[in-house]
């Protein structure tokens, strides 16, 4: 039997995720605050649906992100709280082959899982330390859908709260107002 590791940790993201206009003046405003521009990566996320329940429902997802040679699996669970988009994350790593990512797949459709549809973005990294912490900011050029930034913190149960505020207080000093609660995907599927 497989046991669970005492250092086993739920580790959730808190993120804040704003339509932006004009990305050039928000990258103008991050480099003011310090930011750090990390090279620009084309990623690719292949989401599934659940042979035995709807992901749309139970608010969950399940993709396979391919950037470059790299490839990572990753489960979103449901959402807690309300202020940001906070949600229980389990990411792996898959390898570093194109046929690794095609076996992933062929194994997930052997389950019962099905393809949905593929969100494909030019993605911009920030690297930001703000309220102590780093924060993870990302300028997204999403096919179908424009621009958009988004500002997040992976945190432990205990820290999500902090974490919350921290990401809900970069936004203001950035000027974001109204964030979009709904995925990439939401915003794709009819």
């Amino acid at each position: 039997m497989i046991e669970k590791s005492e250092s086993s940790v739920v580790e959730y993201e808190v993120e804040l995720k704003f339509p932006v206009e004009d990305l050039d003046a928000l990258s103008s405003r991050l480099e003011e605050l310090g930011a750090e521009q990390q090279p620009t990566v084309r990623q690719t996320d292949a989401y599934f649906s659940h042979p035995s329940r709807d992901f749309g429902e139970t608010d969950e997802a399940l993709r396979i992100r391919v950037v470059g040679d790299e490839r990572r699996i990753t489960y979103k669970g449901p959402r807690v709280g309300s202020t940001s988009k906070t949600r229980p994350e389990i990411e792996l790593p898959l390898g570093d082959t194109p046929e690794a990512g095609d076996q992933w797949m062929h194994l997930l459709e052997a389950l019962g899982f099905q393809l949905v549809a593929e969100v494909r973005k030019t993605r911009t990294p920030w690297r930001l330390t703000h309220g102590g912490g780093e924060v993870e900011v990302a300028c997204d050029e999403v096919e179908g859908l424009g621009s958009y930034i988004e500002l997040e913190i992976q945190a432990i149960e205990s820290q999500v709260g902090p974490a919350s505020l921290r990401v809900g207080d970069l936004a203001r000093l950035l000027g974001l107002s109204s964030p979009e609660q709904r995925s990439y995907l939401e915003m794709l599927l009819p």
